[in-house]
Order: structure tokens, then sequence, then C-alpha cells
């Protein structure tokens, strides 16, 4: 904790020195005629800067202005010019695709407190129990990849997304500190610096820190390490003077090591109640970790040949992931029986597994819009690599080791395609697109939309990832040959909004899943035969009177016949809150409370040696709402949220669990600040 604490601590005073170093604020227009891309549709979803009432500003730099600290301009009124409508997002997508669409930073209160948005994702997941560890969706997810996977994903959640970075485009120098802190020893914590270093280039950093102790089986008084999680992200874009390049272009990078127990031993933990001892239960893993390493260098390019009717673009990603799985004291039990894993193949005394994927890959293409369409057609080389490996000792029972027991995959495959949209005025689209990899997978989705009705439909042709098909481990050892997943679907939904006070949004869903891969009761891949269907419908309304806000989330899911798919058939979350003033307009706040509720459902269980989610029957959860209690404040720059989680712990139930063997948080006092620097 201590050298997370030092890192932190550095971070923050190289970005003071930074911003000092860089020098003053770069002087131009804050309102322009579209001489850069987005600057004439600034769009402003933050309804909380509305209800502060705060104005638009139209003053220009060539007004007399007076310096005050080092990167702060100030008007004759000493009023900052600079804020959240001078710091703008862009994205390189809205680019690509002509839209040009630069929206202001996010500055609301809405679901501050909430772990969901934490990491700027709003999915429901299944976990182990803490922020930081292994999850997977709760709720079904459209393929949207094909070709060449590598099928690790545990940790996608915590690692930064190169294809959806957020390109700043600011006036002056724009830096925020994010920084979450719970009793239950989670910590997040984030650093971003941003600023445009001419008017046609911007520079960025950020980095991110997400660190939880043991809930379960731990060994020490003060707590143990559970999580260690380290992402950094480096991003640029630039656009020439005649404004017709552009280029965008970042660095991801991710350590995040895991300290792996498998979960509470039922065997060593007699009756409901000692299944929730928490730091004096006993688990399976007392040395076992997992480490992931992940590097991403991106890069886009366009170049305008006729427009915004015709560009060429070339997009390049080249990836690393490596994963290690170590146990330096692999479980038996006093019969000298194995414990947990299902074999022991190279070493009874340890394990030591590891990965390596590399992943390089172009695509080339053309793109145009009008006013009333869109289309895009491209060419994409993907060229993969994995490399297995397994420590093998002299003999079983020794430490002494005679070698590596290694295996390699390799890919190279060639994929097309291409999208096509009619449009008009954002109330009427008809969109398409395809992708097809020579010569077996393919992915086919059309909607169309009219004002707030869509109805759409997807086939996706997968074949199974390349963990799915091999594996070299001191525990699991496959060679499968397994055939695509087809899977179609289709949905329809409709939102509306009633005046100021209601908004409301309905879905349903049907999906048909031919030849499901999943991971098995034994933990290893397995493909059904007969045909997975899933029927959905879900309802989201936000409800307000006067300073009273009411929103609801409910999702329901028909799994009868989707035997190998393990979703509730309920999930819940409901969310009452007072929104307003308080003191005089000095304060604006939330105030609330917030209960998640999935129904009884037998999750998937977690096999830390392959990183997977497989199926089990032996655990079926209870009907558990868990209340969270909140106060949001916004004061000025700084965001800050208290909460009390799971206020309900050990009032009906002694706990409950996310996953198999890995109960929920107790209660937990947590407190969370976001403060944003505009000079």
């Amino acid at each position: 904790m201590r050298l997370k604490s030092l890192s932190i601590l550095l971070f923050v005073l190289s970005l003071l020195f930074v911003t000092d170093a860089i020098g003053q604020v770069r002087q131009r227009q804050p309102t322009r005629s579209g001489s850069r891309p987005g600057q004439q549709r600034p769009q402003n979803n933050n309804t909380q800067q509305q209800q502060q009432g705060q104005q638009p500003n139209n003053a220009t730099l060539q007004d007399s202005v007076k310096l005050g600290r080092p990167g702060a301009i100030l008007d004759d009124t000493t009023r900052n010019l600079y804020g959240p409508k001078t710091t703008l997002q862009l994205y390189e997508n809205d680019v690509l695709e002509g839209r040009y669409r630069e929206q202001r930073i996010d500055t609301t209160l809405q679901n501050m407190h909430n772990q969901r948005y934490w990491l700027q994702d709003t999915t429901f997941y299944q976990q182990l129990g803490n922020v930081g560890t292994a999850s997977k969706p709760i709720l079904y997810q459209l393929p949207t990849r094909i070709g060449v996977r590598f099928g690790k994903n545990a940790f996608d959640r915590y690692a930064y997304d190169p294809a959806t970075i957020n390109y700043f485009d600011t006036r002056s120098p724009y830096s925020h500190l994010y920084y979450v802190q719970g009793a239950r020893g989670e910590t997040v914590f984030e650093g971003i610096y941003a600023r445009n270093i001419t008017k046609q280039m911007n520079f960025g950093v950020a980095y991110r820190i997400i660190s939880a102790n043991k809930q379960i089986g731990s060994t020490s008084l003060l707590g143990d390490g559970l999580i260690d999680n380290q992402a950094v992200k480096v991003f640029t874009h630039f656009q020439s003077k005649n404004q017709k390049y552009a280029l965008f272009a970042n660095y991801t990078h991710l350590n995040h090591e895991q300290i792996e127990s498998g979960g509470i031993n039922p065997t060593e933990n007699f009756g409901q109640d000692s299944l929730f001892l928490y730091e004096n239960a006993v688990v399976y893993l007392t040395q076992a970790s997992t480490q992931e390493m992940r590097h991403n260098y991106h890069l886009l390019h366009m170049f305008k040949v006729v427009g915004d009717n015709l560009k060429a673009y070339h997009r390049m990603d080249w990836r690393s992931q490596n994963t290690n799985y170590q146990d330096n004291a692999i479980p038996f039990n006093k019969n000298n029986e194995l414990v947990f894993y299902p074999r022991t193949i190279y070493s009874n005394r340890f394990t030591d597994d590891e990965t390596q994927y590399r992943e390089f890959e172009n695509e080339f293409g053309l793109t145009g819009r009008s006013s009333i369409s869109y289309f895009k057609a491209y060419a994409k080389l993907r060229n993969s690599k994995v490399n297995y490996s397994a420590v093998e000792p002299l003999n079983p029972d020794t430490t002494a080791i005679r070698g590596l027991v290694t295996g390699v995959e390799a890919e190279n495959q060639v994929l097309l395609g291409g999208e096509f949209q009619l449009h008009y005025q954002d109330k009427y689209l008809l969109y398409g697109e395809g992708e097809y990899q020579l010569a077996d997978n393919y992915r086919l989705y059309a909607s169309a939309r009219l004002k707030g009705l869509e109805f759409s439909q997807a086939r996706v042709r997968q074949s199974p990832t390349l963990m799915q098909q091999r594996i070299i481990s001191n525990h699991f050892n496959w060679n499968t040959d397994l055939d695509a997943t087809i899977t179609d679907r289709s949905q329809a939904s409709l939102r509306h909004q009633f005046g100021n006070r209601l908004h409301l949004r309905l879905m349903g869903a049907y999906t048909h899943i031919s030849r499901y891969v999943t991971y098995g009761f034994d933990a290893e891949p397995t493909q059904f035969s007969g045909n997975q269907q899933l029927l959905e419908a879900e309802l989201a309304h936000h409800l307000r009177f006067g300073s009273f806000h009411f929103e609801n989330f409910v999702h329901y899911t028909n799994t009868d016949e989707a035997p190998a798919i393990r979703i509730p058939e309920w999930l819940v979350n409901s969310k009452l809150y007072y929104q307003g003033f308080l003191f005089k307009k000095a304060l604006f706040t939330q105030v609330g409370v917030e209960m998640t509720m999935p129904s009884a459902y037998k999750p998937d269980a977690y096999m830390p040696v392959t990183q997977q989610f497989y199926l089990q029957n032996d655990l079926t959860t209870i009907d558990y709402p868990v209340f969270d209690v909140f106060i949001n404040a916004d004061i000025k720059t700084l965001n800050v949220f208290l909460k009390v989680a799971h206020v309900n712990f050990n009032i009906w139930e002694p706990g409950y669990f996310e996953t198999p063997g890995y109960p929920g948080l107790r209660r937990s006092f947590t407190f969370g600040l976001k403060w944003m620097f505009f000079d």
C-alpha cells in the first residue's frame, strides 16, 4: 500500500510540474464557426449545469484580460473563462464517420457513488466479491468480434479500451484527480492530464490504480492484499491546418495481479453461518496468484480525398497479453487427495503456467458521409500467435525443474466489411453492417429507427476462442475440435419522453444460439448440440416529482430453453433520491437510497487456472437485495460522495454469494471525489 500511495503522490506532483512547465494557455476563440471538427455543434447533456444556472460564455480572448495565476485567464470581472464548457471530448470514430460531435466533459453527480460507474462502465457484472476481481457480464451480450480471439477476458473491465479513448480538445490545460476509498480496502485512483499543444494537436496521459484487500481467508489482522492493478494510457490527436489529414494515436498498458483463494472450502466450513466467517473462513488456495500484463499500440489516421464525402483511412493495432498463473502450495487433504484442482499433470508441488498472446491488425478502408447517408468499406489483415508453456519438474514430487512444456498456435486472417446508413434529422434511420472472415466467420446486423421506435436483426457466426481450442497447463490439457457457433437475435425497443417528468425505455429480444460453446461442469470447453433460446424484456424509467427522482431498471430473462446459459430471471435496480440546492444554492446535492437485486439462480463458478467462469449446480443464490445509502455533492469543480454500502448487512441474512465460494462485501463506508482543474 505504501508503494501505491507513493505512486499516487508522484503522479500528482508530475501533473503540477508539467502544468507549470509548459507555460501559458493557448489563446483561441471560445466560439468558432466550424474551423475545427465539432466546434459548430457542441452538445451539452449535463442537466446539472443547467439546473445550476450556468450561462454560456460568448466573450473572446481578444477582450482585455488579466493574468492571475499561471494558466488562468480572467476577464474584466475576474471571472474564469475556462471550465467544462471549454474542455471538450472527442472520439476517433466520430471524426472518422464525419459526425464531429465534441461534447463537454461530464461534471454531473449522476451515479457517482455506484461501483458500476467507477470504471466508466454501466454493465451489471458478476465478480469475486470485491472491486478489481475477475468478472463477467451478468446479462447476455451479443458477440461483436469474429475471427481469431484469445479468450481471456476476466480483466477486460479494468483495462483502458484503445478504441474508445476520449481525446480532449482543450482551451487550457485540463486535469482531474479521481479517488475512491472503501472501508474494506477497495481503492480506485485515476489522474488525467490533457492539453492542446497547438491549435492542431492535443496530448494527454492518464494513470489508474485499483486495489482491494482479501475478504475471506486473510492471514493478517490488517488484511492481505487481494488486487494490485495499474493501468496507463498516453494519447494524442493531430489535424492539419487545411483539415484534410487527421491522426489519433494511443498507447495503453495494464498490469493486473490477483491473489487467488479458490473460494471458501465448504468441507472445512460446516453449516450455513460458517460460510460467512469472512477473514476466518478456510479457503482452498493459500499461495496462488494470477498476473496479467497487456500492451496495446493503436493508430488511426485519415485523409479527406473529397471532403467528408470520401475519406481514406488506415487503422493499426498491435496487442500483447501475457498471463501467468502460479501456485506454490497445491492443496491436498489429510488423505493425500487432490483438493480444488481436477488433476496434476506435471507437478504435485507447484504450478507455473504461462500464455503469451500477440496480435497485429491492419485495417484499410474508405468512408464517406453526406447530409442523408453514410458508408464505410474496409479490409482487415489480422495476424495472431499464442505461446503456451507449463513448467515441468524432474518428477512430480520435486521442485527441481527439468524444463518447459510448450505449444504454439498462429493464425493469419483476412476480413472484409462495410457499413451503410440512411438518416434524417436523427429521427429516422436505416442502418446495416456486415463483416466476413475468409472463409469461415461472418457478422450481419441491420436496424431501422422511427423516432423512438427501433427494430434490429443480427446474425453472427463465430469460431471458438483460442483458449477454448487449446491449452497447456499443469491442471488442464485439451486440444478440441469445436464447430462455429451461430447466433440470431431479434430486438425491438421504444424510448419516449413524457414532458419533463418521465423518461421511459422498453426493450424486448429473442436470441437463438446453435452449437453454443461454454465451459462445462468440469471447467473444460464443451459444445452443446441443442439450441439455446433466450427471451428478454427490459424496462427502464426515470420519474421526477419536483426535486425527488425515482429510477428503476428491470430486466427479465427466460432461460427455460437455454440450460447452458446462467442468468437470473429477474434483475432489478431501483434508486430514490432528492436532488437540489442546499445552503442558499451554495451546494448541489443528491441524497438517496439504491437497491440492487438479482433473483435466485445458479451463477457460474470461477476457475483461476484458465481465468474462465464455468457451469455449476452446487450453489443456488437467494433473492437478496443490497441497499446503499448515499450523498453526492457538487462544490464548483469538486464532486464528492459518501456512501454506506450494503447497509442491510446481517439484518435478515448473514450474507450473500456473488460467485460460488465468494461472498459479497459486508457493510462498508465508502468515500470518493473527483476534482477537476481547468488551468
